[in-house]
């Protein structure tokens, strides 16, 4: 634990210990500015204090095994004991909101946790304490992800990374999109709901602990399921009803994306994915869209996605009727695998229209034909936030089948939809969305069934023959 890093730390100090409070001091030879310089020191970084000698101390660093003189003005003085908790405690809730003084609060989060008795720790000053710490640590874990434009910010950034690691605080780094992200590995979160903390408190943690950009890539599909199951039974625990409005939003979108991402696997998986999806799309209707801060409009928009990727989970199977024209039905091919088949009164399974096998997932209840039985639309999943369209069209005698993405993107999130037939049997309403390689696009678009060209749909023709299920049920229109 970190209160047990930091003992460990200064088990040494024979009078007093000392934190650095600044990144401008310096570790010199002997107690006058024009000495020699043995070390920069970082914001929140351990010294033993020995003596002192003018306006310095006399220190030794545990972190570099080396010893000198630092400028009094530039550490603060702790015996890290009980009576000293109450003031470390006002120091931190004043950092708590100080962007930049990540490693200071840390180095003092964690001397708080050495000073403090038994019982103070296991109540609600332990909470704001532990509260407090993974907020640092967070914070710290965004710097180093966004790295730094100049070579001191560099060092800075590397210096407070360090120090906060002799604390005793991780973090993991994952490749997304061609770079980097530094993640927080949740300790003190984790803290913080095993204690007495207070709703916002709380929602910081779950918040923070159910990043879906800090859930390992390396995880195998049952190993990813649980951990997503994990996620959404600690955002159930927040009471959210006491929280303000800009937070009880926030929980409410990580509720919707996560359990969109339970119902595409609950379906992998063969499990019930009806509930997962409607409480995925009741979390995100809860969500006035009118009141979100401006920060929370793209997490907004990527909830929406994820539930409207997963939204045909929510709506029951059905046998399309029989001898009523071109439908879908499915069969099981290689392990893992469905066959899509499209049949009619003259053509069986055995002998189908057409046929195409996916490692996807199909919605078969989503197929929607053509008054003019010449097209039929599917919806296709193959990742929990990326749905696309298979379009079955009837060219000359012979059924082709082709697949609309949501972008010509690398697949991260996003979903292409039928919105609608236009009559006449040669155009189709599309809705995309999709967000990726850092680019975000959303379209209205009118499809010619012969040659697949998509084109911004007119107002008028978008309004007037919109399809009143599809309407009803996406959540693209919102």
């Amino acid at each position: 634990m970190l209160g047990s890093a930091i003992a460990a730390a200064a088990v040494a100090a024979s009078m007093t210990t000392a934190i650095v409070t600044t990144d401008h001091a310096v570790l010199r030879a002997s107690p006058r500015d024009s000495a020699p310089q043995q070390a920069q020191l970082w914001q929140g970084e351990l010294l033993e204090v020995r003596g002192e000698r003018l306006d310095y101390l006399q220190v030794w660093d545990h972190a570099t095994e080396r010893g000198g003189y630092v400028k009094a003005s530039q550490v603060r003085r702790t015996a890290l004991a009980p009576q000293e908790a109450p003031q470390l405690l006002t120091v931190l809730r004043f950092l708590h909101d100080a962007p930049g003084a990540e490693s200071l609060g840390i180095a003092l989060a964690a001397a708080w946790l050495q000073a403090a008795d038994a019982q103070t720790l296991r109540g609600a000053s332990g909470a704001e304490a532990l509260d407090a710490l993974g907020t640092f640590a967070e914070r710290l874990a965004q710097r180093a992800s966004e790295g730094s434009a100049t070579a001191q910010g560099k060092a800075a950034l590397a210096g407070h990374l360090e120090v906060a690691a002799h604390y005793g605080v991780q973090f993991a780094s994952y490749e997304q999109e061609g770079r980097v992200r530094i993640c927080y590995d949740g300790e003190a979160f984790r803290g913080v709901l095993a204690l007495p903390a207070d709703p916002q408190q709380q929602a910081r943690a779950v918040l923070a602990l159910t990043q879906p950009e800090c859930v390992d890539p390396a995880l195998r599909p049952l190993q990813r399921h649980e951990r997503n199951a994990w996620r959404a039974q600690v955002l159930e625990r927040v009471d959210a009803a006491a929280l303000p409005a800009y937070l009880r939003h926030r929980i409410a979108l990580r509720r919707a994306a996560v359990w969109s991402t339970l119902a595409y696997e609950n379906a992998r998986f063969g499990e019930a994915a009806q509930p997962a999806a409607e409480r995925a799309i009741a979390a995100l209707a809860s969500v006035p869209k009118g009141e979100l801060a401006e920060e929370d409009q793209a997490s907004y928009n990527d909830a929406a996605m994820r539930v409207n990727a997963s939204r045909w989970a929510a709506v029951p199977a059905s046998t399309p009727p029989a001898g009523a024209g071109p439908a879908i039905v499915t069969q099981a091919g290689a392990p893992g695998e469905t066959c899509v088949l499209l049949v009619d009164g003259k053509h069986d399974a055995a002998n189908p229209l057409a046929r195409r096998c996916t490692y996807a997932l199909v919605w078969p209840q989503s197929a929607s034909l053509n008054r003019e039985g010449n097209a039929l639309a599917l919806a296709v999943q193959p990742m929990d936030a990326w749905r696309e369209l298979w379009l079955f069209r009837l060219r000359g005698r012979q059924w082709v089948i082709d697949v609309l993405p949501p972008a010509t993107l690398q697949p991260q999130l996003g979903y292409a939809e039928f919105a609608g037939w236009v009559p006449g049997g040669r155009q189709m309403l599309l809705a995309r969305e999709a967000r990726g390689e850092g680019r975000y696009r959303r379209s209205n678009e009118v499809v010619a069934l012969d040659s697949l060209v998509a084109a911004p749909a007119a107002a008028g023709l978008w309004q007037r023959w919109q399809d009143p299920k599809w309407k009803g049920m996406s959540v693209a229109v919102r």
